[in-house]
């Protein structure tokens, strides 16, 4: 990206120009239409959103699957299950023998025609990693709108109910920070997490990722709207740690856009910055080869992924 500190940053560093390690995940969102409009989205997904992955591009996916040998899936949006090929999706995942990881917001499943989602999720053996900001009723609310932290907790206890966060299935919780600062200590929050959901409505979950929120989307509007865009930006290249670069996840991942374009990463497919010009650029012509160490294309915003602890 044009005048990016990032990639100077990075050479500092003494690790070389960023490129990709290996393509062990296919992080694939399939549209950003969404039964809520968070705050912090860095996609700005909503209920008026229209983009949406159409069956043959899922189809395509499911082919590069095939072709590549690539092990996980990871199925995100908006609220992916709103797709209409969603299910056609991680069927067809599962029965090509992949890992199926899927990024839910909880609430989603008291809308009409998802109630069967937890079963879903269970009878496709489905890794769940759900959004919940915080474990307080007030803060959540706040983010994502009124009555939704009640449904979160209700989509938990149900999924509990399954087998997910107790050994057998997979429950995984995401913690974004309510404004424009870094997330606490991610295993200081887990115990947090889990100590107060447990005693408060007996949910049991597996890990916690604590993410930063990234200064694009709708989050990135919020920043503007209260003047803090460049203050937060500082904030955020102040704590580069170099020791993230290992394990931040476009090194380990690439990502579908909802109309089969291929990124680096989800951000970066919100910013419409491609993979590198010298490599193929959408699923349809899938090239594990071609892609597995290629260059990562990187601004500004990469500073979200490298601040502190990592966010990935």
């Amino acid at each position: 990206m044009t005048n990016s500190k990032f990639p100077a940053k990075v050479l500092e560093s003494g690790s070389g120009p960023l490129k990709a390690l290996e393509i062990a995940t296919l992080q694939v969102n399939v549209g950003y239409r969404c039964n809520l409009a968070c705050k912090h989205c860095h996609v700005g997904g909503g209920p008026s959103r229209t983009e949406q992955m159409g069956k043959d591009t899922v189809d395509e996916v499911l082919s590069a699957l095939v072709k590549s040998g690539i092990g996980t899936i990871d199925i995100t949006g908006g609220a992916p299950e709103l797709n209409p090929f969603f299910r056609h999706l991680v069927t067809g995942s599962r029965k090509l023998g992949k890992q199926v990881i899927v990024r839910t917001n909880l609430a989603i499943f008291s809308d009409d025609g998802m109630q069967d989602l937890p079963e879903f999720f269970r009878d496709h053996d489905v890794e769940v990693v759900a959004s919940l900001p915080y474990y307080k009723e007030d803060n959540v609310d706040r983010v994502r709108g009124s009555g939704t932290f009640k449904k979160c907790i209700a989509a938990l206890q149900r999924l509990n109910g399954l087998g997910y966060g107790s050994g057998s299935r997979t429950l995984n919780l995401v913690y974004n920070p309510p404004g424009a600062f870094l997330a606490p200590d991610q295993k200081v929050l887990e115990l947090e997490y889990k100590k107060e959901l447990k005693e408060r409505f007996q949910i049991s979950f597996d890990r916690l990722y604590a993410f930063t929120n990234m200064p694009i989307g709708r989050f990135r509007d919020f920043l503007v709207r209260t003047g803090n865009l460049e203050n937060y930006a500082n904030k955020l290249a102040a704590a580069f740690n170099p020791a993230t670069l290992a394990n931040i996840m476009c090194r380990h991942l690439i990502s579908v856009g909802w109309d089969g374009r291929l990124f680096d990463c989800d951000f970066n497919q919100v910013l419409g910055l491609t993979v590198n010009s010298g490599v193929p650029a959408h699923i349809r012509d899938f090239d594990f080869s071609a892609l597995v160490h290629r260059p990562i294309e990187t601004g500004d915003h990469c500073f979200g992924c490298t601040a502190g602890a990592g966010s990935s």
